[in-house]
Order: structure tokens, then C-alpha cells, then sequence
């Protein structure tokens, strides 16, 4: 074979080898766009994030063939969220899916009242002005409520089943989320009223925070500690986890992804569920459904998730009755 036919076939293939990016690109940017407004970084919401992939793959679409996906993240910076929600408009998104608290899907829904809008959220979403009912939303917003904060009574009560002498309860919630945090505290008092608990509540909304409000209760060392349910705190849940397995603090949280990274208990709604339920509306919008069409979906499914390793480090005996009740136990 020639030098000259060698040289033409080069040129050939490597033409085809630059036109296949271009193709990609050309198809990627044909596809229906989803926009994705996070208030943390994708590190902690790996598994999440996974899930709402899932339920859009249940609805028919997978991300790269049927659709692509827009993320922007705020890092934390709640003031970060306007700005982050006007560049996705102008990507001319299809739907944005808000998924980390109210405070995301309250920019994404100031930011448009047209393009639908999906949320999972754990506060009432009527109360947080997100929807106009939950059998019908009405406007352009809808999603998954997974009711955390509602099942304030019960973590407390299973919590004292756990530790039956406890007395002085520390409460952590995130003062940034402040609807989810008055819901927290209003269900809180009448049921720590029953039970006979003190409470005394700290705020954290940076890492500091969080040091800050372990060094002071050594003074004053509570017989357990309550985390409140929020994407902050959920971000932070090694460094939660870390100290109150150091300093020997029976705690309760609202979600497992606590419990798998080693923290003591949990009770609530299966955040990982809600995600991919939240996945599943998006992608039935992407197929047509109007947001109004789809009426608010309420978690149904709750879990009661026990690290016995993380309570005999403790010195804790779990109740046979309480592991008997447990959807999980993690030895």
C-alpha cells in the first residue's frame, strides 16, 4: 500500500474520530433538559442523587439518551440560590428538580412560575407556601413530602425507650431552616412534656457550630442528644456521628444515612425512597404531565434502623423488644 493511500485512510479515520464528539454533542443538546438545584455539593448526595436517577429510569428515561441533566450547586450558601436558579432557566430547562429543603425549592419557585417544579422536602409544603394543597397543588410545583419533622414525638419516644433514664435531652437543629425548625420544636415540647424530658436546644449551621455545641455540653453533660432533620445537618452527619460516639452521647437521628456511617439510631421516612419518588415525577413531566395533575406524595414508609455495634461502644443494652421492632439492625 502507497504512503499516499495510507495517509488518505489516516485523514479518513481521524475525520470520523473528531465527527463522533460532535454527533454526541449535537444529540446531547437536542435532548429535554433537567435542571438540578442542589444546596450542598454532590459529595454527600451521592446515594440520592443515584435514587432520583433510579426513578427517572422507572419513568422511562435515562440521563444522557432521553434527557440531560443540569447541576448547580450552592456549596452550602443559601444566598447563592437565586442566581443558581436564573442560570438554569437559562439553559431552558424542562423541569427543575429542588430536593435539599425549603429554602431551594422557595428560589427555584421565585425564580419561574411556569417550568415545573419537583421537590422532596420534609416540612409541610402547604405551610411552607410551596403548594396550595396537597391533593392539589395548583401552579407549578409539586414533589414528595417525607415528614420528618411530624414524627418529632415518636424518635422521642423510642429514644427513651433506648435510654429509659434519661431526663435531659439536647435538641441540634439548623436555625437557617427556620420553618423546619419551628415544626421541630412545636411537636417537641408537648411530647417531652409527657414524657418528663428537659430540653435544651442548640443551633448549627456551620461545621464550628457543630465543635461548638459538643465542647459545651461537657459542663453540663445531657443524658441524650436529638438531631434535627435538614440537608445541613445530613451533610454533616460523619462530624455529628464522630463526636457523639467520642463524647459518649446516646443520640437519635432522623434519617439512616447516619446510622450506616455508625450513628446509634434513626426513625423516619426512607429518604432514598422519596428521592427516587421524586425521580418518578420528574419524569413523568418530562412525558407531559402537568405538576397540578400530580398531587403531592406523603412517605409511607418509615424505618426504624439500630447500630448494636455503635451501643455496646456506648455501654447501651438495646431492648430485645426495641430490636424486635427494628427494621434493621446493624451489627
Amino acid at each position: 500500500m502507497s504512503a499516499k493511500i495510507k495517509r488518505r485512510e489516516f485523514i479518513t479515520l481521524l475525520s470520523g474520530a473528531a465527527a463522533w464528539p460532535l454527533a454526541a454533542r449535537a444529540q446531547q443538546s437536542a435532548l429535554p433538559v433537567v435542571g438540578f438545584l442542589g444546596l450542598t455539593t454532590p459529595e454527600p448526595n451521592v446515594d440520592t442523587l443515584r435514587a432520583l436517577r433510579q426513578g427517572l429510569k422507572e419513568a422511562g428515561h435515562v440521563e444522557g439518551e432521553t434527557f440531560a441533566m443540569e447541576y448547580r450547586w450552592a456549596e452550602g450558601q443559601r444566598e447563592r440560590l437565586p442566581a443558581l436558579a436564573a442560570e438554569l432557566l437559562r439553559h431552558n430547562v424542562r423541569v427543575i428538580v429542588a430536593m435539599e429543603g425549603g429554602d431551594v425549592v422557595l428560589a427555584a419557585k421565585a425564580s419561574t412560575g411556569t417550568i415545573p417544579i419537583v421537590f422532596v422536602v420534609s416540612s409541610d409544603p402547604v405551610s411552607l407556601g410551596l403548594v396550595a394543597s396537597i391533593a392539589r397543588p395548583g401552579g407549578n410545583v409539586t414533589g414528595i413530602n417525607f415528614v420528618s419533622a411530624e414524627l418529632v414525638a415518636k424518635r422521642l419516644e423510642i429514644l427513651r425507650e433506648l435510654v429509659p433514664g434519661a431526663t435531659r435531652i439536647a435538641v441540634l437543629v439548623n436555625p437557617a431552616s427556620p420553618a423546619a425548625t419551628e415544626t421541630t420544636l412545636r411537636e417537641m415540647q408537648p411530647a417531652a412534656q409527657v414524657l418528663g424530658l428537659k430540653i435544651r436546644v442548640f443551633e448549627a449551621d456551620r461545621s464550628e457550630d457543630i465543635d461548638s455545641m459538643f465542647a459545651n455540653l461537657a459542663p453540663e453533660r445531657p443524658d441524650a442528644l436529638f438531631v434535627a432533620n435538614g440537608a445541613f445537618l445530613t451533610t454533616r452527619r460523619i462530624q455529628l456521628v464522630h463526636l457523639a460516639t467520642r463524647h459518649a452521647i446516646p443520640t437519635t437521628y432522623p434519617g439512616r444515612q447516619y446510622v450506616d456511617v455508625g450513628g446509634l439510631m434513626s426513625y423516619g421516612a426512607n429518604l432514598l425512597d422519596a428521592w427516587r419518588e421524586g425521580g418518578v415525577y420528574t419524569g413523568r413531566i418530562l412525558k407531559g404531565t402537568k405538576p397540578a395533575d400530580l398531587p403531592v406524595m406523603q412517605s409511607s414508609k418509615f424505618e426504624l434502623v439500630i447500630n448494636n455495634q455503635t451501643a455496646r461502644i456506648l455501654g447501651l443494652i438495646v431492648p430485645p423488644a426495641l430490636l424486635a421492632r427494628a427494621d434493621e439492625v446493624i451489627e
